[in-house]
């Protein structure tokens, strides 16, 4: 080995896990974006943009779904294996593949292994083994089930080759949280509006992507519940309080989404429907709209109150260590519970009688500060570099939030573009799948060490 590889496996050892995952999905954005790049991807089999193709790979790897142009009329069956790819590995993330076929092949974690995708999952280090299991067993499960029941409508409608891979990309997309299709087969560019009066497409979507966007420690939670009970066990398990946060306001907002979505929507875009029909669509964009870029309806002709409520959603997003993006619903909770606590005079927040730690608190706030400057000046840059184009504030808005919470909705102004706005975008989309503190953290090169020293305290009047 050269000193040159040599000094680049000591710099890969000594690097933060943090960094470490940020770099990976950098790596990964890279890697993709070289293979887009090639003729062999195109459907014209002609030289891609760079920019473009980035853009694609940027948006398959951080699971967003913000497409230039339809995937299945612009790429190659190549191509679209290329994104897919990205998808799963982006979705899933190369720390959790790697570590959890690792453990397949029975070999130990070293403590490295073990720090690192302690920080990708956010789970307990003295469990993490049967985590990762769970997370690559679940996960791949579902997209087989999601994949099988698409395949009774596909396969009929397409035949055996395309619909198996229809179904295939269809199930891995949706349980990824990712928003891609290929559904241009059909009609480029029109996601599941052909699709829209059919449960079984729209219920099976959702289901993939509610499971995908709970998180991986509810799931292994929850199921560690139900198998208890149904093995009658005396002191069965019961749900922690993280996982009935996430549970219950997931919950929640998808019904609070289906109510108003039909609502602000009933004599607009569902106006040609029947009520049972408007429900399921109803239902299909709530589910939909903190995670995945799927619509059943032109997301362009909603109200203004629908596009508001979708962005509001978006920035709450899915849940902690899923394949989800936003600033994530325990977040939500912990902010909404530290506001009630001070309004009651409490000195801790506390949810359901148990004291939330201070350091979650802090981490709170500051993600969500975080997350609303980033999309604020985004969108600010975006507005003045398109001033030209006179696009609405509410769909550039709509837009940056779209990237930031990795969801994929757009109002069409994708494709409409500059490339220093796509560049823009891009850097929502990679600092919302990596997240803002984790992003800002793997870009620090010096740390303040003004912290270990002893500091005077003082009071500041504030409200």
């Amino acid at each position: 080995m050269s000193a040159s590889e040599k000094m680049g496996t000591k710099n890969i050892k000594e690097m933060s896990p943090v960094r470490l995952i940020v770099s990976s999905f950098l790596a990964i954005i890279i890697l993709g974006t070289s293979l887009l790049c090639l003729p062999i991807s195109s459907r014209s089999m002609e030289n891609i943009h760079f920019v473009d193709a980035m853009f694609t790979a940027t948006s398959a790897t951080c699971v967003t779904g913000l497409t230039q142009f339809d995937t299945y009329s612009r790429w190659s069956a190549f191509g679209q294996v290329v994104i897919l790819l990205l998808i799963q590995f982006g979705g899933l993330g190369i720390i959790t593949f790697t570590t959890g076929f690792t453990l397949f092949l029975r070999k130990k974690l070293g403590l490295r292994d073990m720090q690192i995708a302690k920080e990708y999952t956010s789970g307990s280090v003295l469990d993490l083994p049967r985590l990762l299991k769970t997370i690559i067993i679940w996960s791949l499960g579902c997209e087989l089930v999601g994949a099988v029941i698409f395949a009774i409508r596909f396969i009929p409608q397409f035949g055996i080759t395309r619909g198996l891979w229809v179904s295939l990309f269809t199930a891995i997309s949706a349980y990824c949280n990712a928003g891609f299709d290929v559904m241009g087969c059909i009609d480029p560019g029109t996601s599941f509006i052909n699709y829209a009066k059919d449960p079984l497409v729209c219920l099976t979507t959702s289901f993939l992507v509610i499971l995908g966007g709970l998180g991986f420690i509810v799931v292994r939670d929850v199921y560690s519940c139900i198998a208890s009970k149904i093995s009658r066990a005396k002191n069965h398990p019961r749900l922690n309080l993280h996982s009935f946060i996430v549970v219950t306001m997931s919950i929640t907002l998808l019904l609070i989404g289906t109510v108003l979505f039909m609502f602000f929507e009933y004599n607009n875009t569902l106006a040609q429907y029947s009520f049972w029909e408007k429900l399921n669509i109803s239902f299909f964009q709530s589910s939909v709209a903190r995670t995945a870029g799927f619509f059943s309806v032109p997301i362009g002709m909603e109200t203004g109150l629908t596009k508001l409520l979708t962005i509001v959603f978006m920035f709450i997003g899915a849940s902690s260590a899923s394949t989800g993006g936003g600033v994530k619903t325990t977040t939500f909770v912990v902010i909404l519970a530290t506001l009630k606590s001070v309004v009651k005079g409490y000195e801790d927040t506390v949810i359901l009688r148990h004291k939330v730690e201070k350091q979650t608190v802090y981490k709170a706030f500051s993600l969500t500060i975080l997350a609303f400057f980033l999309v604020s000046i985004v969108t600010m840059l975006i507005a003045f570099f398109e001033g030209h184009q006179n696009f609405a504030f509410l769909d550039i808005t709509f837009e940056t939030v779209s990237a930031f919470a990795t969801v994929g909705l757009s109002t069409g102004l994708t494709n409409l573009l500059s490339s220093v706005s796509k560049i823009l975008i891009m850097l929502m989309m990679f600092i919302g799948r990596v997240g803002p503190i984790s992003f800002i953290f793997s870009v620090s090169l010096v740390k303040d060490k003004s912290f270990d020293k002893v500091m005077p305290s003082s009071k500041i009047i504030v409200g």
